[in-house]
């Protein structure tokens, strides 16, 4: 008797994520086939030459962005594993391209599964990113699904992953899940040297997850036994407690790795933005854990392996603190995209954006008044506008409407099944913007207005009147009343 093997469509196969889950599908060759869409650039030739043995991997030639490519690739699939895409920084540089690639994937793929014989036989897998939920530093840390999305400013990569997750919730798709991924450690980071390094401040988290563990987690869900709760839900990746640490830690701890004393040597505290970026603990990070187990790394273990991987990072920590800071990293600082370029070229836009404005910058001093942060471990939640112990299934207009008036909008549709949380509805905005969503991307997903989302620079005339956004006031500070 021959077992059926199941077929995966992957997508982003020569990225990062992507080649630690191809390593992942190979040690299950016994019962996966993997077709992996690349588009052949030197780059991602060279990733996926690595993987010219792999018994089970199919690689086809081509552009997410063409719609025949991609229906061809799900065409047999049983599942789609959408990990490609543009990220930061190209995306935040070029916001057209991360939306067009993003965002025409996403509906690229939707089409083609609901273009086959059974579209029910497919489970698609769409990832997003914590960027949606933008800059969550304390003491508004702690987040959870269902939060409201407000990209940082000058974010173009997350107001791509928007939209792209609207469209898959929307899709009327019978079987998906839509993970946000977190900050993925893997040993490349390390060897990363780009200005956006100075957009992190170091007060702020960020709840990490290790490469392989986001490898297990996709390959998990393509296996048989996947619990029924996590299709057509929404998810947090996220490593849980041990892997939530500020800015600074992470700092600290690669630098003290690699054999770094003290990494305030390196820098100039004024270089780092202190505002303006993305990262959160999660309260809910344990859910997609609970129902398909997928963590297995520690940091400890995971940076070790990292810092063995990249042995010349150990001459960093042989060198003289002003050679390094010097030599290598203050240039990065005035490259485009870097914080001092901002101030160097008086980018008032950008200055205020990173660091609330020019006065607020050259107040940040030195390190003699730098203190760790130790922003509050004790988890705590936004107010999402309705009765959240209320099972989905009794929804009914009244709650929509109530969701919509936290939002300072309300609820334009007149018939509203109840409990149909998928049903398309028509809302309006405290602006009389009219845009369409279903309770479940509204209420569970924390969408609102797709025409406010996008006007950053918008955001705390917004809250004036959209209680739900108001909740984060700090953001206030980020780009100016």
């Amino acid at each position: 008797m021959t077992t059926k093997r199941t077929r995966v469509f992957l997508t982003g196969a020569a990225g990062n994520w992507g080649r630690f889950t191809l390593d992942e599908f190979r040690s299950r060759a016994d019962r996966f086939d993997v077709i992996a869409l690349v588009l052949p650039t030197p780059g991602d030739m060279s990733a996926i030459r690595q993987y010219e043995e792999m018994p089970n991997l199919e690689v086809r030639f081509g552009d997410l962005t063409d719609y025949s490519a991609v229906e061809q690739c799900v065409r047999g699939a049983d599942f789609v594993v959408h990990l490609g895409g543009i990220v930061s920084p190209v995306g935040d540089d070029n916001p057209e391209l991360a939306h067009r690639v993003n965002v025409g994937s996403m509906r690229n793929i939707v089409r083609a599964v609901l273009a086959q014989p059974d579209p029910s036989a497919i489970g698609v897998v769409g990832v997003g990113t914590i960027a949606q939920t933008g800059d969550r530093n304390p003491p508004h840390h702690w987040g959870r699904i269902g939060d409201p999305l407000r990209c940082a400013h000058f974010d173009g990569y997350g107001q791509s992953k928007i939209v792209a997750e609207k469209v898959l919730v929307d899709s009327g798709l019978p079987k998906w899940v839509w993970l946000r991924q977190t900050g993925i450690f893997h040993p490349g980071m390390l060897a990363i040297r780009d200005p956006i390094m100075t957009h992190s401040p170091f007060g702020g988290v960020m709840e990490w997850v290790s490469a392989q563990d986001s490898a297990r987690l996709v390959a998990n869900l393509c296996e048989d036994d996947v619990a029924s709760e996590v299709w057509c839900n929404m998810f947090n990746i996220g490593g849980g407690e041990q892997w939530r640490l500020t800015n600074w830690e992470l700092q600290t701890r690669i630098s003290a790795a690699i054999g770094v004393r003290d990494v305030r040597k390196w820098y100039d505290r004024d270089w780092f933005a202190t505002k303006n970026f993305h990262g959160q603990w999660y309260t809910d990070s344990d859910d997609l854990q609970a129902l398909v187990p997928f963590r297995a790394d520690t940091f400890d273990a995971a940076l070790a392996s990292a810092v063995a991987k990249n042995p010349s990072l150990k001459m960093a920590g042989l060198m003289p603190p002003w050679v390094v800071k010097n030599l290598f990293l203050k240039p990065l600082t005035v490259k485009p995209r870097g914080t001092m370029a901002f101030v160097r070229d008086n980018d008032e836009a950008k200055i205020k954006a990173y660091f609330g404005s020019r006065r607020e910058w050259a107040e940040i001093g030195d390190w003699s008044t730098f203190w760790p942060p130790r922003p509050s471990r004790v988890p705590s939640l936004l107010d999402h506008g309705y009765d959240e112990a209320k099972d989905p299934a009794e929804w009914t207009a009244a709650d929509y409407a109530a969701a919509a008036d936290f939002r300072g909008g309300e609820l334009v549709s007149t018939e509203a099944d109840a409990g149909d949380v998928a049903a398309r509805l028509k809302w309006r905005c405290a602006d009389g913007h009219e845009f369409t969503g279903s309770p479940r991307l509204v209420l569970c997903g924390g969408h609102w207005c797709p025409q406010c989302v996008c006007d950053t620079a918008d955001f705390p005339r917004q809250a004036a009147r959209n209680r739900f956004l108001a909740q984060l006031e700090v953001y206030g500070s980020v780009v100016g009343a």
